[in-house]
């Protein structure tokens, strides 16, 4: 029997936060039973396409709406659900956009239709969050089920009734085994770094773009390092506003200590070598890279501005407000922390992958055999 296929709607499937937790769903569900295929919004190759086809899945191409404009993206939306009746079920993780995508699903029957936030704040300029507004409006109309990584997100995108009537929360899962501390590890990326094990590592991981406030995190790093010369800042990630930050870098005279890692196959092992990892986010959904970090046991410096369901309780999250000075952070950094081994609280919070991708392949199948009873 051919297994059934499930469309998930992302951007490009390269190496971000959201993008990582479908991978390590799809990676531990029974594709002999369901298949995951992609619905991306650009037109370049992701860095997960490989694995994907690997996999046997499939990717589809559409332009996404600043390419062709709010009329010419409903079309090609309307025009590849037409042309693509195989799907049973649609899984938006594009946030606002959802709306117009699930719209689309709805007009050519799709009966099992997921919008799922995973931020949240959506746009940055006035225009931008104007526009995500209004077609977000749709999604209470057009999605059968709600899911969200938080209940910040899930209020933000639906509005605190569906969040907190109607919505799943879904959590964001890592795979322990791979998350797990090795010192053998640590000291193969220290090595490659050309640090010493006394150097205090500062690590980040996202991507360059303006709601991970990389401009604060580099403020931040520079007064730490003024005060702690045996020191370095790990920033492992690409985007728009990578090079801005560079520029920065130069003129701070931080260059032999701040190292652009681009993006890795091997997040986790880099974060292995951090003593700290500080995300100053100005918005946030539910990071996996927190859930990461926590899951190798090193200390998370935060904003508040981040979802408190990100603390797994294991003393290892300490939130700071953007508005506090920078000592303030500077001297939190500072406090020495032992690794501890957090697996056992990660599994009982619900954040082991595997728990993540039994219950969403479960509630896949489920919903598919309900639909074809009918």
């Amino acid at each position: 029997m051919n297994p059934k296929r499930v469309l998930h709607s992302v951007g490009i499937m390269n190496r971000g936060g959201l993008e990582t937790l479908i991978m390590n769903i799809y990676r531990n569900i029974d594709r002999s039973r369901l298949q995951f295929d992609f619905l991306v919004h650009r037109e370049e190759t992701g860095a997960f396409d490989n694995e994907i086809l690997n996999l046997g899945g499939q990717i589809h191409h559409i332009p996404y709406v600043t390419k062709i404009g709010h009329f010419g993206y409903i079309g090609a939306l309307n025009d590849f659900f037409v042309n693509h009746s195989e799907y049973q079920v649609v899984h938006s993780h594009m946030n606002a956009m959802s709306g117009l995508i699930l719209q689309s699903a709805k007009k050519q029957r799709v009966p099992i239709r997921i919008a799922h936030s995973h931020s949240a704040k959506y746009g940055n300029s006035l225009p931008e969050k104007a526009y995500k507004k209004f077609v977000s409006l749709a999604i209470p109309s057009v999605a059968t089920h709600f899911f969200s990584c938080s209940q910040l997100a899930g209020n933000s995108l639906f509005g605190k009734k569906i969040a907190n009537n109607k919505m799943v929360h879904i959590k964001n899962g890592v795979d322990l085994k791979r998350f797990a501390y090795k010192k053998e590890i640590r000291n193969k990326i220290r090595r490659e770094l050309e640090v010493n094990e006394e150097t205090w590592i500062i690590g980040h991981v996202g991507r360059f773009q303006q709601m991970k406030n990389h401009d604060f995190l580099v403020d931040v790093f520079a007064e730490f390092h003024r005060k702690n010369p045996n020191s370095a800042l790990v920033l492992v990630g690409d985007g728009i506003l990578k090079q801005k930050v560079e520029q920065k870098v130069k003129e701070l005279n931080l260059n032999k200590v701040v190292h652009f890692l681009g993006v890795r196959d091997d997040v986790h092992e880099v974060m292995q070598a951090f003593n700290v990892l500080l995300l100053p986010s100005f918005y946030e959904g539910l990071p996996v890279t927190l859930v990461e970090a926590q899951a190798i046991g090193i200390k998370c410096i935060i904003s508040d501005a981040v979802t408190k369901d990100v603390d797994l309780d294991l003393g290892l999250v300490k939130f700071i407000s953007l508005n506090d000075p920078l000592s303030n952070w500077v001297d939190e950094i500072s406090k020495k922390s032992q690794i501890i081994n957090s697996h056992e609280k990660i599994i009982q919070n619900g954040y082991d992958i595997v728990t993540t991708s039994n219950w969403l392949e479960n509630f896949y199948s489920k919903e598919i055999s309900s639909v074809n009873k009918l």
